[in-house]
């Protein structure tokens, strides 16, 4: 009986093929999430490139139509390179002369040496060396832009990371975030996990960030990050003027804000307002059960 070369047996041939696609699949997917990216910030005019921050490449997507003035700058969230960057989503909306988005260090590129895998998991996002990724960013689109000054704009983790830098730097005009987590502690209360005692956690930045004009949105359906995290860090704030909020009650973790966002950053980060002096944990709790709440997505116009 003539026996089959193992590599021209079917069954191998199949397995063989199926492990190439498997392969080419594994390959192609951070490579279509890059471009993904692109023609999201495409028709906004925001072309991409890389920083190199500490260990990592950080990739960004800027728009800089002036020179020596302020830029709007957008941090991405926490997790992986996302299939939606929500931040990104948000910065394309955004019609100020000199916008730029930041992605987390790991997000769409890596470490320097690409020898070594780049990943970050958890509070890793805000690591010391995380955080001095992205301010060094910063300091390098300063200076190659002759920047006066940054409006931070951070989603989700993001809003750690947008956080932290208002405490340290002397460029920064004011904070925004969005669905930000803005007290690790409660962000870990509200999901059932031990807290770690992160010494970046926003909350226990609150003193040296009470000066700064800051405008917080959060989503009443958002099961991600609920109200209560907000509500730790108002918790932490000294008396001030110069901190607001606004709870969008049908607004998910991702979903509603992209849509919003046109007119949600045209409420004022200044420090002519404050906090209800009868403000209460309830403010911050949505006066319904969540409900469920989809929006339709827009398509990315082809650029």
């Amino acid at each position: 009986m003539k026996k089959t070369p193992l590599f021209r047996s079917p069954t191998v041939k199949l397995c063989l093929a199926t492990l190439a696609l498997l392969t080419a699949c594994a390959t192609s997917r951070p490579l279509l999430k890059t471009e993904i990216a692109k023609r999201i910030a495409s028709p906004a005019w925001m072309i991409g490139r890389e920083i190199p921050a500490g260990d990592y490449l950080l990739t960004v997507y800027e728009r800089i139509h002036e020179y020596n003035s302020t830029v709007d700058v957008y941090i991405e969230g926490n997790g992986p390179t996302p299939e939606y960057p929500t931040a990104l989503h948000l910065a394309t909306k955004d019609k100020a002369p000199n916008v730029i988005y930041i992605a987390q260090p790991c997000q769409f590129s890596g470490l320097i040496k690409d020898d070594q895998e780049c990943t970050l998991t958890g509070e890793e996002a805000y690591s010391p060396a995380s955080l001095e990724a992205v301010n060094a960013a910063l300091n390098e689109i300063s200076r190659r832009y002759k920047v006066h000054g940054f409006h931070l704009i951070g989603y989700d983790g993001g809003g750690v990371i947008a956080a932290n830098l208002a405490a340290t730097r002397k460029d920064i005009l004011s904070l925004r975030t969005v669905a930000g987590i803005m007290d690790t502690d409660a962000y870990n209360d509200a999901h059932a996990m031990p807290r770690t005692r992160n010494p970046n956690n926003p909350a226990l930045k609150a003193k040296d960030l009470a000066s700064i004009p800051q405008m917080h949105f959060i989503g009443g359906q958002d099961m991600e990050v609920p109200p209560s995290v907000l509500h730790g860090y108002f918790q932490s704030l000294p008396p001030t003027r110069c901190v607001r909020y606004e709870m969008i009650q049908e607004n998910q973790h991702e979903d509603g804000w992209v849509e919003k966002w046109p007119e949600l950053l045209k409420r004022p980060a200044n420090c002519n307002g404050a906090l209800p002096q009868d403000f209460n944990a309830l403010d911050l709790v949505p006066q319904e059960e969540p409900q469920p709440y989809t929006i339709v997505r827009e398509k990315p116009e082809k650029p």
